[in-house]
């Protein structure tokens, strides 16, 4: 790890001012992505608002919210979803929603999104900014706005919440705010089953935080002890969403501990190193046009891994460097549906880090050009995306 963790904070009055033409930016983006759906869906005679609020996983959380768990589909073939795949925050909130104000569970979904978008843009400034700087900060956040799911963002979905769980608490660790990185990684676990990335990126820096106090003793003076103890309660916090839903899961079915892995079984869902999607590639690999596709892929996986590569080289700071190696090595290796891949790495924020260095670096125009065009080409293709497959 490097000194760039140990970095205090900016003072909270200015940190919002500061942050501006980040959220500023990352808003416009946004808006130009709900525009483009929005005008595409009218076209094809299609309601935009529902595809963000009533299809796939927003369905399936909206079931949550109004009916609790419990409820299950029995396919065919003997599959069996049950909607204990689904972690809980996002329907709590979508009921609390739905009790303080007249808006239905899919409305509060889409506007725990929405908030939760604003949220995840300004945590992803604040890593970066401390990290790098302002100007990496605001490039950072428009590369995660213009990537070609972001449309995913503004979805009733849990992975803008996630995220901005996710780097807040990632921000707290950098910042030296254990109890609240702790506290921060908790919620994470309720929110998505990844959240176990976020308590490993507390843990790994805790413990290295540890190592560091044994090579120099005494150097916090009087406020060592009252540091060890909170770097500690943070630690204690930081898993206790995931094992204590995955935990009332196993309860819930009687099947113990292992429970909630024999529910993702039902949703074909699992680990296997990446086996699954290596022989969905393969398979692509063997006939033409599909080729194509498989060349693409390959591209993709190969691209993320340098960009995690190139983040190892310029020394990210630790608790980035775990967190977003656990979301990739979760969203690649599990047999899921690989047509989730790509939303399952929106949360892995840091491997955007390199792009928003170079970007930084680049003469100010150019990075306006590029980020610019690039903003157009993935509104144009979320709003294809989301009126044809969309997001499994």
């Amino acid at each position: 790890m490097t000194d760039l963790e140990t970095r205090a904070a900016p003072p909270r009055a200015g940190a919002l001012r500061r942050a501006a033409p980040a959220l500023a930016g990352y808003a416009a983006v946004r808006a130009l992505g709900l525009l483009a759906l929005f005008l595409w869906s009218a076209a094809r005679d299609k309601s935009a608002y529902t595809l963000l609020t009533a299809r796939w996983d927003a369905l399936w959380y909206v079931r949550v919210a109004e009916l609790g768990y419990g409820y299950e589909v029995r396919l065919a073939n003997g599959d069996v979803h049950s909607n204990l795949a689904f972690f809980p925050l996002l329907p709590w909130l979508e009921r609390l929603v739905a009790a303080v104000s007249p808006l239905s569970y899919a409305d509060g979904g889409f506007l725990v999104s929405l908030v939760a978008s604003l949220a995840a843009a300004w945590g992803i400034f604040a890593v970066a900014d401390h990290v790098y700087g302002r100007r990496a900060g605001v490039c950072a956040v428009l590369l995660w706005a213009v990537l070609p799911v972001g449309i995913v963002q503004s979805m009733a979905y849990s992975e803008s919440l996630f995220t901005a769980l996710a780097a807040w608490a990632l921000y707290a660790v950098l910042t030296g705010r254990w109890v609240t990185a702790g506290a921060l990684a908790l919620f994470a676990g309720l929110t998505r089953p990844v959240g176990l990335a976020v308590a490993a990126a507390v843990w790994v820096a805790a413990l290295a935080s540890f190592v560091r106090d044994r090579s120099a003793p005494g150097q916090d003076g009087t406020a060592e002890p009252a540091t060890r103890v909170r770097r500690v309660l943070g630690m204690a916090l930081a898993p206790l969403g995931t094992a204590g839903y995955v935990l009332w899961v196993g309860h819930r079915t009687g099947k113990g501990p292992l429970g909630y892995l024999d529910v993702q079984a039902g949703w074909r869902n699992g680990f296997d190193g990446g086996y699954a999607f290596a022989r969905f590639v393969a398979e692509k690999l063997t006939s033409f046009p599909s080729a194509l596709a498989g060349a693409g892929l390959v591209a993709g996986v190969a691209s993320v891994v340098w960009l995690y590569v190139t983040g190892v080289r310029q020394r990210q700071p630790l608790p980035l460097l775990v967190y977003s190696g656990v979301v990739t090595a979760l969203a690649l290796c599990a047999s899921s549906y690989f047509g989730s891949k790509p939303r399952l790495l929106l949360p892995a924020f840091p491997l955007l880090l390199p792009l928003a260095l170079a970007l930084a670096k680049a003469r100010l125009r150019r990075s306006a050009t590029i980020l610019g065009a690039v903003a157009v080409a993935s509104a144009v293709y979320g709003a294809f995306w989301l009126n044809g497959s969309g997001p499994p």
